[in-house]
């Protein structure tokens, strides 16, 4: 018997490894709560509210900061939030522009490896197949996903991801 085919959320013409900036999610498998936990803001005593990282979610972090570093003058992590069962981040492509041989690996490409290394760190895949992306197309889009991303943990009881 022939499986599904799962249907692509890439724009097909669209060369995702040239300059530009994504907005990207990715989830863990079954939405679970595998990377932190949300503290602060109790009723009437007001703390900082911050996901507070499992294992797992430091190990993430440490992958995110490590991607700049990977792919040296090609791809930035601009900004990004690591939440209980997602995360979200500003990713940013400079093709070319740092005098590199080769061509900047392709965002899907780029998120298999970070996906891989965090699997086998883990020995285990926490994640969910695939990722959501959008293509910044204007500046303006630019600072309004860096605002949903500084905003997102103030919003976890609401956020379509919210697992109790």
């Amino acid at each position: 018997m022939e499986l599904p085919k799962r249907k692509s959320v890439r724009f097909p013409e669209y060369d995702y490894s040239q300059s530009g900036a994504y907005f990207v999610t990715i989830c863990a498998k079954d939405h679970a709560c595998l990377l932190g936990v949300v503290v602060g803001a109790t009723c009437g005593r007001p703390s900082p509210v911050y996901c507070q990282l499992s294992g797992y979610g430091q190990i993430i972090e440490r992958e995110l900061q490590k991607i700049s570093q990977l792919y040296y003058g090609v791809i930035h992590i601009d900004h990004y939030v690591i939440m209980p069962n997602h995360i979200h981040l500003l990713l940013r492509i400079e093709n070319g522009e740092c005098g590199r041989p080769q061509v900047a690996p392709t965002v899907s490409r780029m998120i298999q490896q970070f996906k891989g290394s965090i699997t086998k760190q883990i020995g285990q895949s926490i994640w969910q197949k695939s990722f959501h992306d959008r293509i910044i197309r204007k500046e303006q889009e630019y600072l309004a996903k860096w605002k949903y991303i500084d905003g997102n943990i103030f919003r976890w009881q609401e956020d379509e991801y919210y697992k109790a």
